[in-house]
């Protein structure tokens, strides 16, 4: 009995309120209020630890303010899609692309900050942003794929022809990437030519004709109301999220290097993964939930979209929040191991993109993005992540020479703004 009033709210978020009688309709939107209550809820501990410094165990403190960081991201999911319903197109794609991502921002900002004064703190800026990045494609694009086939049956997850754009830029951006672990650093040099690309990015995209957001849930509600209601709803929203994310960003960041000490883990191992799971883990459920209902390409096309964000406009920050914090030009310096892991990051992004330059990713992709993946969670010897980085590496090439042409299509429609396939069109109209 349970489990069928599980499945019946279930299917009452994810129903068009349009298509619900007026008793449904009533049971959706309690529903789905009670559901935004809940989120809400979850970042009250934090406000309240951050304001109250009682003195419990580490682990339970760095739990709470996790717990937070985890509520303010849904949140800024929430109010994002609703958002879009009153800003201008483009002013909406970059609110967007900077809020999808801002709990991970946060904790790895914050790092990069402390190094400029503390110059122990930059591994853990390093750690927080590869971690990300991995944890996005070993976990995220493989669980959309797995979901997929067993919640579908589906075996190829078909991207639209408008992905070119992430594409391309994920691969020019992938390119410049191998050159931080070379220099030993990331430099205002890399910010420049980032955020550069993540301009270039937003305005492709900008150009792009936008559907009309569909979204589900709270925020399907939110955007149910009047105008001036629904505005002042999303920006207590987005303000809420952002109070909660000052609150808990420092504390949680604390907490993770503090539980690595009195457990005896290593403290880059868990900010690197940790940490990041947290932010990231509204994105996976998203992804997931857009699967459910029948809309896998969806899923797929915003993790890649927030691998781009990451791989460029995060990157590029790190610099910056050094640079202002210690009063330098210099960029944020990384020693041999850090230089490895953006090495083993920047190979695995390639390899990704090799992956998708087709527009379409087969289930069976799971296997290599997350066995490849798994195997660096477990092991962390420097061996390995050379030998992984070559492994990424040869299976890129290998794509790369099977998809040449197909690189040449996306990297043309990203420049241009064009479909390839009209080039064809004269040639074909002069014979």
């Amino acid at each position: 009995m349970q489990a069928a009033r599980k499945e019946c709210v279930a299917h009452l978020l994810t129903t068009d309120p349009e298509h619900l009688t007026t008793p449904d309709r009533d049971i959706s939107h309690r529903a789905s209020w009670i559901l935004a209550a809940v989120i809400v809820a979850m970042g009250i501990p934090a406000l309240l630890m951050h304001v109250v410094h009682l003195d419990l165990p580490v682990v339970v403190t760095t739990f709470i303010f996790g717990v937070g960081i985890l509520s303010a991201a849904f949140l800024l999911g929430g109010a994002s899609e609703a958002a879009q319903h009153d800003l201008p197109a483009s002013l909406s794609l970059a609110v967007l692309a900077f809020v999808a991502v801002l709990p991970e921002y946060a904790v790895d900002l914050l790092f990069a900050w402390r190094a400029g004064t503390d110059p122990s703190q930059a591994q853990f800026a390093v750690a927080n942003m590869t971690g990300g990045n991995r944890l996005l494609i070993g976990v995220g694009w493989a669980a959309v794929l797995v979901a997929f086939y067993f919640m579908k049956g589906g075996r190829v997850v078909s991207l639209p022809n408008s992905i070119s754009v992430e594409v391309g830029v994920l691969l020019l951006a992938t390119a410049w990437s191998f050159s931080i672990p070379i220099k030993g650093s990331i430099s205002l040099l890399d910010t420049v030519v980032l955020f550069s690309l993540f301009a270039f990015y937003l305005f492709r995209i900008s150009r792009h004709p936008r559907a009309e957001p569909e979204p589900g849930g709270p925020s399907a509600m939110v955007s149910e109301l009047p105008k001036n209601k629904r505005r002042l709803v999303v920006g207590a929203m987005f303000a809420y999220a952002g109070l909660v994310i000052l609150a808990s960003a420092e504390e949680f960041a604390d907490g993770l290097i503090h539980t690595g000490t009195d457990l005896g883990l290593d403290e880059f191992l868990l900010v690197q993964w940790i940490a990041p799971l947290a932010s990231e883990s509204p994105e996976f459920l998203a992804a997931i939930y857009l699967v459910w209902r029948n809309n896998a390409s969806a899923g797929l096309t915003a993790l890649i979209s927030s691998k781009v964000n990451q791989w460029t406009l995060l990157i590029g920050s790190l610099a910056v929040a050094y640079s202002i914090s210690g009063t330098t030009w210099s960029g944020l310096p990384m020693d041999s191991r850090q230089q490895e892991e953006v090495l083993l990051t920047a190979a695995q992004s390639l390899f990704a993109v090799m992956l998708i330059v087709d527009k379409r990713l087969s289930w069976s992709a799971a296997v290599p993005l997350f066995g490849l993946f798994i195997v660096q969670f477990f092991l962390t010897g420097e061996t390995v992540r050379l030998w992984l980085s070559g492994l990424y590496l040869v299976l890129a090439v290998a794509l790369f020479l099977r998809h040449y042409r197909g690189v040449r299509t996306v990297l043309w429609e990203t420049l241009t703004g064009r479909d390839a396939s009209a080039r064809a069109e004269p040639v074909a109209t002069r014979r």
